[in-house]
């Protein structure tokens, strides 16, 4: 064993000690709030939905609980209960709330409710944008809130609030007080939320997907700043969210949610490494982390129950491939599998068969680092792979504005993207994947540089029929499925819009049985082309962008942050399906994203891009195992490690562009290795060539 090894098995030995013991300390004191068989029913055009069934749930001062699950399986309604912000429709039919003395449940009026919210427990909310008043300034907003709660007034509030923005990391804080939410980013629009919520000194907090939209470096920043301030201000934190990365980095404990229940509760190394419910192992399963690239990610069978319908049995039996006989006639109580870890499945009864956790799970219970996980896969030398381009980008520069408000957003970019490849585009965002993705398919106007498809420029001026053929043969899915599709249309008519704008078919019969074989290559039944998109999942519409896309016959598919809105399930089907897509039809992808783990796992080459510049591009596990330029560590150090004490153990690096000295000695785009090119001087590359030579 190397010293190294060594030196992690000891942090990761230390930080499961520690952690134990912490969390054995807070279950020996008493609940500072207590739900106890709580039941919240919504009315919804006439019908009733039970959307929360009988959860019980103790919290105690100071720990970080996480609520996970997928999307409707209750978690944000759940925690609402805690600070009276159910919808007008919702209510709370049964069950009690014990929290400071009171019973929160029987709390009926705005008055009683402020006693308790903001000032005694807060919650910072997903969007950021929609949490903020536009029209007002930001220092404002957080100054009211000092205002309300704490009893200051004038200058000794906006001095507190000036503060409350220095804590949180906004730099300049004086200045930036007096801005609007639109001149700030999403990071630190969110950070602004925080300083909301922390200024009324709240001793619960609850934090509702407050990293979701957010890139992998500025998650990482966000989830440090509230560990930091649940120090500071000795707040219990609980926080909801489908990350299980995440969910490695800031839990004590965890509570995994299916169908309005908790299906299982345990400390954060009991539920990683020894889940006993099905519905977790599918979770943690359908982690690309844990995923064999070239083979498909394990995914949920199904969809989740309707929560109109009365529920009998084990809510997730219908797509428990493991399920007994006795999951389908009665409910399952909880099981204790220690003192500190319970579960709601059949499966822990004494006469049930042994059921042992798939493949994935026990990859992630031998706790292997991240840089091991995705194993079983041999990378082809790059000279051996198909070398015939499809895609060459040559000298990109893409402009937006004019005269003093020109902006640069992609400036001397050139690659190379090979036919039958996954090449992805990492960065923050601001860095330009998506303009370089939105030029390629001639969206964007390019400023400079050329675009070639196959052997023929695309770029500038082309032939109406060469347009034709480029929109045939270049597709582009969206990120976000709903703004992308035609609320009003059809998904009939959303399919075949490119066919019919083109005259791509023969007659009516034509179209339809393209639409019937687009709609059947993305998994989706035929007579779901009469049903309007806001009638499906998330999963679903992106499956329909998908298969718009595959309706034209593509070569080449521009897929920009496809998954980044979907659960951890449901990208799972997504990732398979793009990958089955290839495979069938030899498609050719230039895959945006910032989650490093899922580029990972769907990519051949990787291109690490950079406020419109691309610093270093290599095969993506030789780029995974040696980065080399400064922003790509960064990037790397912030992907979240489903270890949870390798995650906690692990240094957050943080860019600072002021290490390259540009004046003088100039940079250039310089192959290192053998297919690993890197941006960078003379001094910089002899110390990258040296790093290669140590590794």
């Amino acid at each position: 064993m190397t010293d190294n090894t060594s030196g992690a098995k000891h942090i990761e030995q230390t930080e499961e000690a520690a952690l134990e013991k912490r969390v054995k300390k807070l279950l020996s004191s008493e609940p500072i709030l207590s739900a106890k068989n709580v039941e919240v029913e919504f009315t919804l055009r006439g019908q009733r939905l039970k959307a929360i069934r009988g959860i019980s749930l103790d919290l105690y001062d100071g720990e970080t609980l996480a609520i996970v699950g997928e999307s409707g399986s209750g978690k944000s309604v759940f925690a609402k209960c805690f600070v009276g912000m159910l919808d007008n429709n919702g209510r709370i039919t049964a069950g009690t709330i014990k929290y400071d003395g009171h019973d929160l449940v029987k709390y009926s009026t705005e008055r009683e409710w402020r006693t308790i919210r903001g000032k005694k427990i807060a919650m910072v909310t997903q969007d950021p944008m929609t949490s903020l008043n536009p029209l007002k300034k930001i220092g404002v907003q957080i100054q009211e809130a000092i205002e309300l709660h704490q009893g200051l007034r004038g200058a000794e509030a906006k001095k507190e609030a000036v503060r409350m923005l220095t804590m949180v990391g906004i730099p300049n804080a004086e200045r930036r007080y007096n801005q609007y939410p639109h001149e700030f980013s999403g990071g630190m629009r969110q950070r602004v939320v925080i300083a909301i919520a922390v200024a009324c000194k709240p001793q619960i907090l609850v934090c509702d997907e407050p990293t979701t939209a957010l890139d992998v470096t500025i998650q990482a920043q966000i989830i440090d700043l509230i560990r930091r301030l649940q120090q500071d201000q000795g707040m219990t934190i609980i926080y909801i969210t489908h990350d299980l990365g995440v969910v490695a980095k800031v839990a004590d404990r965890v509570a995994v949610m299916y169908a309005g229940q908790i299906v299982e509760i345990g400390m954060v190394s009991e539920i990683f490494f020894n889940s006993r419910h099905p519905y977790s192992w599918a979770l943690l399963g359908a982690l690309p982390q844990l995923g064999t690239k070239g083979e498909n990610l394990p995914i949920i069978d199904g969809t989740p129950p309707n929560l109109f319908n009365k529920i009998i049995g084990d809510s997730f039996a219908p797509r428990n491939r493991k399920a007994l006989n006795i999951d389908f006639l009665a409910e399952p109580p909880m099981f204790d599998v220690t003192q500190t870890h319970q579960a709601r499945t059949w499966m822990l009864d004494s006469r049930a068969p042994k059921a042992e956790p798939p493949d994935s799970i026990r990859k992630l219970s031998a706790r292997k680092s991240a840089a091991d996980l995705v194993v079983s896969y041999t990378p082809q030398p790059i000279e051996n792979l198909n070398q015939e381009p499809l895609v060459e980008v040559k000298n990109l520069r893409v402009t937006f504005g004019s005269g003093k408000k020109k902006f640069v957003a992609v400036d001397d970019v050139s690659f190379t993207i090979y036919k039958g490849e996954t090449f992805s585009l990492v960065g923050e965002s601001g860095s330009g994947k998506t303009t370089i993705g939105r030029a390629i398919v001639r969206i964007n106007p390019i400023a400079e540089g050329e675009v070639f498809f196959g052997k023929q420029k695309i770029s500038g001026k082309i032939s109406k029929e060469m347009d034709l053929e480029v929109i045939r043969k270049m597709q582009m899915i969206f990120q976000d499925p709903m703004a992308s599709l035609n609320e009003r249309a059809k998904v009939d008519y959303i399919i075949s819009e490119g066919i019919l704008n083109h005259h791509l078919y023969k007659d009516n019969a034509d179209r339809e049985a393209k639409v019937r074989k687009a709609l059947d290559e993305v998994g989706l039944l035929p007579e779901f082309s009469s049903r309007f998109p806001h009638e499906f999942s998330g999963g679903q519409r992106q499956r329909i962008g998908i298969a718009r896309s595959l309706i034209m016959e593509p070569e080449f598919i521009v897929a920009d942050e496809p998954i980044s809105a979907l659960d951890v399930s449901i990208r799972a089907q997504v990732l398979n399906l793009l990958n089955e897509l290839k495979k069938k039809h030899g498609l050719t992808y230039l895959f945006i994203a910032h989650d490093l783990s899922v580029v990972r796992f769907i990519s051949d080459r990787i291109a690490v891009i950079n406020k419109g510049r691309i610093v270093e591009l290599a095969e993506t596990e030789e780029l995974f195992r040696h980065p080399l330029h400064p922003y790509t560590k960064a990037l790397f150090s912030a992907v979240p490690n489903p270890n949870p004490y390798q995650e906690r153990s692990k240094n957050l690096l943080v860019y600072d562009p002021s290490v390259h000295d540009y004046s003088t000695d100039k940079p250039i785009w310089n192959e290192i290795a053998l297919g690993h090119f890197i941006y960078g001087n003379r001094r910089e590359l002899d110390s990258y060539r040296a790093e290669l030579i140590k590794a």
